[in-house]
């Protein structure tokens, strides 16, 4: 029997994880329903238009995340090198030493990209920006940190679709740890 929830929060981990398994079109309701505990009808009492808005929600609450553990921490760091170590902390635990998909690039890739587009962007570029302006803190010229900030960011994103292609998250770790030491020495 569908459990009862209090809250739309209560689901966000379960739909989060939905996604991050099967993907935007993937995500059947059904599927949805049973991994959440919930009927179609309660899942419609917290997300009115429907799988979208579970998406959408799902995007909104990881942007969230990533803005608190992040972004802002590389903008408003007053030491920009230390902001940079814990953006890798911190990156390093999201995506579970490399055993977790990102779940915005995954859609970034995907049908539903153009669904998303607003918030796949908004994901990416603050993201560059804030590393970039980290870098640039640190001492880096505007061209070699807006250079440096591309290739961290897609670097992460490629190592992570490694790790995940070769089940084998140490290329992530080991990704992370080359990504240190080139920011130090650039």
């Amino acid at each position: 029997m569908p459990r009862v929830v209090s809250e739309r929060a209560d689901v966000m981990p379960a739909l989060t994880e939905v996604f991050r398994e099967h993907g935007f079109e993937g995500a059947s309701l059904a599927l949805i329903g049973q991994r959440t505990n919930l009927g179609k009808g309660s899942l419609y009492h917290f997300f009115p238009g429907g799988k979208e808005e579970m998406a959408s929600a799902v995007l909104g609450e990881i942007g969230a995340w990533f803005e608190t553990s992040v972004f802002k921490p590389l903008r408003d760091e007053n030491d920009p090198r230390r902001a940079i170590g814990r953006m890798f902390e911190a990156v390093d635990t999201y995506f579970r030493s490399g055993q977790r998909v990102c779940l915005v690039g995954a859609f970034a890739l995907g049908d539903a990209r153009d669904r998303f587009a607003a918030q796949i962007h908004a994901y990416f570029a603050v993201w560059n920006d804030a590393l970039r302006g980290a870098l640039v803190r640190a001492g880096r010229d505007e061209e070699t940190a807006r250079t440096l900030a591309e290739e961290v960011l897609a670097a992460i994103q490629g190592s992570l679709v490694l790790a995940r292609a070769l089940n084998d998250p140490g290329s992530f770790q080991r990704a992370l740890e080359r990504l240190k030491a080139r920011l130090e020495t650039a």
